[in-house]
């Protein structure tokens, strides 16, 4: 007979996986991969790979931790908090670099005897997009791995006072990282379809959502650093 109890615990591990998802500072750094190109396949694809980065991250160490039976040093939580604020800076100032090497403009063009303008942005061509899917795919892993430093820590005290063997808690921290996964995927194409609706009915929409991405995680990740910086710890 499956231990209830236990099951009990991996469903709620799954559904606070979902719910780990969207945490601010994850959000933040997807939408600005999002907002770089936008379109469903690509934040399915995002959501997956930020998911497993994260799960490989939470396992490894789990499994360090639960196996080994060691300890996480105290400062640890906090290093890695900097280091998603970090990130979050790089990300932000990244999508801002991209935007302005793609700067948007107005074209005169003729179109049967008749000028018109057209708002036109050098070096998007969603095309040519698809040949660099695993460059697309790497951003996301790594990302997801930082993330999953920083939450590792609290994750791990979860565990640790909720299961009694290794294989539990192992299993625990897998059906967790799941949740995530499936959770970062949904997220990907819920903040997608705002993006791509704003493409279909004009480019001003997108500037203005990737404007958005790009100041929400710079932000933030001024906030994290700052907060961190002066000692009042990670942002809840």
């Amino acid at each position: 007979m499956p231990d209830t109890s236990f099951l009990t615990i991996l469903s709620l591990g799954f559904v606070l996986g979902l719910r780990h998802a969207l945490d601010a500072d994850h959000i933040a750094a997807v939408s600005t991969m999002l907002a770089r190109r936008p379109s469903l396949r690509t934040s399915s694809t995002i959501g997956f790979f930020w998911g497993l980065g994260h799960t490989l991250t939470l396992f490894t160490l789990g499994a360090t931790v639960i196996t080994l039976n060691v300890r996480l040093p105290a400062p640890f939580a906090t290093v890695c908090e900097l280091g998603v604020g970090v990130m979050l800076l790089v990300l932000g100032l990244s999508l801002a670099r991209r935007m302005y090497r793609e700067r948007w403009h107005l074209h005169p063009h003729d179109h049967e005897g008749k000028r018109h303008l057209h708002f036109h942005r050098h070096g998007m061509n969603p095309a040519h997009d698809h040949s660099h899917w695993v460059r697309g795919a790497v951003r996301p892993l790594i990302v997801g791995m930082v993330h999953g430093l920083a939450g590792s820590a609290a994750l791990l005290i979860v565990v640790l006072s909720s299961v009694e063997t290794v294989i539990q808690g192992l299993s625990y921290i897998l059906v967790f990282g799941l949740g995530s996964i499936v959770g970062m995927m949904l997220l990907g194409i819920v903040l997608t379809v705002p993006i791509v609706w704003s493409m279909e009915g004009g480019q001003r929409g997108l500037i203005a959502l990737q404007t958005v991405a790009c100041a929400a995680s710079i932000v933030l990740g001024i906030m994290m650093v700052v907060r961190i910086g002066f000692g009042a710890g990670p942002l809840s």
